[in-house]
């Protein structure tokens, strides 16, 4: 619960998967009061768990230094987050039910946005990772959330940065699609030119 005792997280574990487990984050309009939004992630990467709570750290700390309510009434367009997608060759299909889908190249995850329901119970961003037909994680963000936090997932689940697993940490289906990122070789440190030589940036 967050000093201000409206943000609010739990776990709920899953039995017989170490580690493993729902999280969900809420906001509510008053402490105590009624929700407003809810995030959860059921099995999901640490790695999204981490950067979509990092960004809304730094959403919650700007709500507090702001006159805008930016919990609530966050400015971010819904594009934002689905054109990062686009950007590294998601696939896009629209249906007539009022959901957009966008699949990765490799097919293994997909991320679903509802821009247009009357059913409030519907998330309005939905992730997820399958292979083999077998889900291996999902999330789900509902009407209201602030966009800015569905562009923190787009982002993470974008990133090429390689992420350190045991390999029985990973499913059994995804063991597959596993490969070693390539070591860096360490280079010498740059040599500063002296003052006289030093170009200044162009801008």
């Amino acid at each position: 619960m967050s000093p201000c005792l409206r943000l609010w997280t739990t776990f709920e574990p899953q039995p017989g998967a170490a580690g493993k487990g729902t999280w969900t984050t809420g906001v509510n309009r008053a402490p105590s009061g009624p929700g407003a939004w809810r995030i959860s992630f059921g099995n999901a990467p640490v790695e999204l768990l981490n950067d979509v709570h990092t960004e809304l750290l730094d959403l919650y700390l700007e709500d507090q230094d702001s006159d805008r309510a930016l919990l609530f009434e966050d400015p971010t367009p819904a594009y934002d987050a689905y054109s990062l997608l686009l950007a590294n060759n998601w696939s896009h299909s629209i249906e007539t039910n009022g959901t957009e889908t966008f699949r990765s190249p490799d097919g293994l995850g997909a991320v679903q946005h509802r821009y247009s329901s009357m059913d409030t119970r519907e998330p309005t961003w939905t992730a997820w990772a399958e292979s083999q037909g077998q889900r291996l994680w999902s999330a789900g963000f509902s009407i209201g959330t602030p966009a800015s936090l569905a562009v923190a997932l787009t982002a993470s689940l974008v990133s090429t940065e390689p992420v350190h697993r045991a390999v029985k940490d990973v499913p059994l289906p995804s063991r597959q699609h596993l490969y070693y990122a390539t070591a860096t070789q360490p280079t010498a440190p740059a040599v500063r030119p002296p003052a006289s030589a030093a170009r200044s940036r162009p801008f």
